[in-house]
């Protein structure tokens, strides 16, 4: 039993010790990033020159089951200011609902007003958005592909603002910020908005102006076609096209352009279960594109180090979740075992664990808030606590995406689904159409949260004080996450009846071309 108990205390200490380091060394890589950030802020891209004659563009509009703003989607587009005969607007529709009628009488009326404009339906889902994106690119006129998903809202002077950046022939692929049109929607949509802010604000800005690796987002930016084919094309084994794309093209030679200033609106997700969905399918393919791209990138004698190391944090951030989730589990076990040596008493140790850690993420986001809202930044502040614990809540939903990019599994393209949620007064539970449910991963987050609140307790007991904060938060996001899954995912069965109301009855009426 001694003999058990001893290789039990070194099994854990040996875990908790690597998945500590190695945490820390993600938390380390945060401060990195504020400071790359803060350096060259101020460093705004300009055109090399300006075209003449503007070339001639085409707008992909991937959609899959999207009846709630599909319309709203091709209005604001054929609102942007760029020449109608310079314009063509493909709706890359892979709907099985009453999507593709909505989306065909919008693309008639606007047809009926001049506009250069198709939609594009495919029978199948054959590679998800990847596969339309292909699909749409071998019909597609523009030398250059503005590409936005269905929540998105892009100014009217986006064109304007990125065109003449491919000027310069070396430049690839131009992307802008995203904003939110409903962040203050709810306490789950004001976290996230902080949570994406980090990565558009800082993580973009200070990768992009310190020459390093940065990726397309898949949405709100523009591309050149060549770039697309000489990079190989849409590519489908990762559940991250774009980020994929991104890399391959960088390591073609392309340049890429960030706009930090530039802001193309879109829509949260509203629904608990939609987010995790969406941060599943980020945290899988962020990994999968890591096998598949990072040995390239260090096999490539041209680039140096730091870009290197920076590509690696990037693609495989998301392992970040397992470590927290190793870290979490071991921490009052390693008490237990070592207690006759206080380890916890060692102050040093835990303020640099905190610190490299915890701090780092409270920094980061606190750094991020304050460029993104200004002078206004101290209203969104106190977010910023419950930002980082809503971060913490999806570990368990993360994780799972991580370890199942790690075995190789596969998965389809689960795409996020929106409700044309823009105001507090929108009713997003009326429209259960597209509502989901990760009922299995809540409740193993509302045990992990309950777990915390009595190993808080326990804490408290031993006067532990100095981890309460910490367990706070972790517990808080646990129960917020797992609670909110099941509340949402209410009111989920039936949930792909057709809305026939959405629809004119002459469309329902008429019969299918495809």
């Amino acid at each position: 039993m001694e003999y058990f108990i001893l290789i039990s205390k070194i099994v854990t200490t040996v875990v908790y010790g690597l998945s500590l380091l190695l945490l820390c060394t993600f938390g380390i890589h945060r401060y990195y990033l504020s400071y790359l950030y803060s350096r060259n802020k101020n460093k705004v891209p300009t055109p090399k020159g300006k075209f003449s004659k503007l070339p001639m563009v085409t707008v992909q509009l991937p959609i899959y089951n999207e009846m709630y703003v599909v319309e709203r989607l091709i209005s604001t587009v054929c609102d942007i200011d760029y020449p109608k005969e310079l314009l063509e607007i493909q709706v890359l529709d892979d709907s099985t609902d009453n999507t593709t009628e909505i989306a065909q009488v919008c693309v008639d009326n606007y047809k009926d007003k001049g506009f250069n404009i198709e939609c594009l339906h495919r029978e199948n889902r054959e590679g998800y958005k990847a596969g339309a994106l292909r699909e749409g690119l071998k019909s597609a006129k523009g030398d250059l592909v503005a590409i936005f998903d269905a929540d998105f809202m892009p100014p009217q002077d986006f064109l304007k603002k990125t065109v003449d950046f491919f000027f310069d022939s070396e430049v690839g692929i131009v992307q802008v910020r995203w904003g939110h049109v409903n962040q203050d929607y709810s306490t789950l949509t004001k976290s996230q908005s902080i949570l994406l802010d980090g990565h558009f604000m800082i993580e973009q800005t200070a990768r992009f102006n310190n020459g390093m690796f940065f990726n397309f987002n898949g949405t709100a930016g523009v591309i050149r076609k060549e770039c697309i084919e000489s990079s190989g094309g849409w590519q489908h084994d990762t559940l991250t096209e774009d980020l994929d794309l991104s890399y391959r093209a960088q390591l073609c030679g392309w340049k890429l352009v960030y706009l930090k200033d530039t802001v193309a609106d879109a829509e949260l997700p509203v629904d608990m279960n939609a987010f995790k969905s969406q941060q599943h399918r980020w945290a899988k393919g962020g990994v999968q594109t890591a096998f598949k791209i990072l040995p390239q990138v260090f096999r490539n004698k041209d680039l140096p180090f730091k870009v290197k190391s920076e590509a690696f944090f990037h693609l495989f951030g998301n392992i970040s979740y397992i470590l927290l989730l190793i870290l979490l589990l071991l921490m009052f076990p390693m008490g237990f075992f070592w207690q006759s040596v206080a380890w916890h008493k060692l102050v040093l140790f835990n303020l640099f664990a905190i610190s490299a850690g915890t701090l780092s993420f409270a920094f980061f986001y606190a750094l991020t808030v304050k460029e993104t809202h200004g002078d206004n930044w101290l209203n969104y502040l106190k977010f910023v606590p419950v930002a980082i614990s809503v971060g913490a809540g999806i570990a368990v939903n993360n994780s799972k995406a991580v370890l199942e990019a790690f075995l190789g599994k596969k998965s389809g393209f689960v795409r996020t689904p929106k409700f044309a949620v823009t105001s507090k007064s929108d009713n997003w539970r009326s429209r259960k159409s597209y509502v989901s449910s990760k009922e299995i991963t809540a409740l193993i987050e509302i045990t992990l949260g309950v777990l915390f609140l009595l190993q808080t307790l326990y804490a408290i007991y031993k006067g532990y004080y100095g981890w309460i904060p910490f367990l706070l938060i972790i517990q808080f996001g646990f129960l917020y996450t797992g609670f909110l899954s099941i509340l949402h995912s209410k009111g989920k069965k039936g949930a792909q009846q057709p809305i026939n109301t959405l629809i004119p009855k002459p469309v329902l009426q008429r019969e299918k071309d495809y």
